[in-house]
């Protein structure tokens, strides 16, 4: 996981325009890789998420009354970073155009 953070951390947040041309070359169908993208990018999102889930864990603490809130530097920062990361699609199509996705085609047999 800490892979990823660490490429994400050197990526524009900002989108960027991309050559549709760059992305046809690897899979010669625009839909096949952007599906490839997308689904990617839905892998990470889910990893990322459940990473902060569980390092937001060691903060929570379980009262049972709403009016005591209390805040936690260390939650607070842990939360900031997490959210000056790139778009999980950004990151994915990084990785698409770099050719450090694998993808390969399943026969369906009917």
């Amino acid at each position: 996981m800490s892979d990823i953070k660490s490429k994400a951390q050197g990526l524009d947040p900002n989108v960027q325009p991309r050559n549709v041309l760059e992305l046809v070359d690897k899979t010669n169908n625009i839909y096949e890789s952007i599906a490839i993208v997308s689904k990617r990018a839905r892998q990470i999102s889910s990893d990322l998420k459940w990473e902060i889930q569980r390092k937001l864990e060691e903060f929570a603490v379980n009262t049972d009354t709403i009016e005591e809130v209390q805040e936690n530097k260390e939650q607070i920062e842990i939360s900031k970073f997490y959210e000056r990361l790139p778009n999980t699609p950004i990151i994915a199509t990084q990785e698409f155009m770099n050719d450090e996705i694998q993808w390969r085609y399943t026969d369906f047999k009917e």
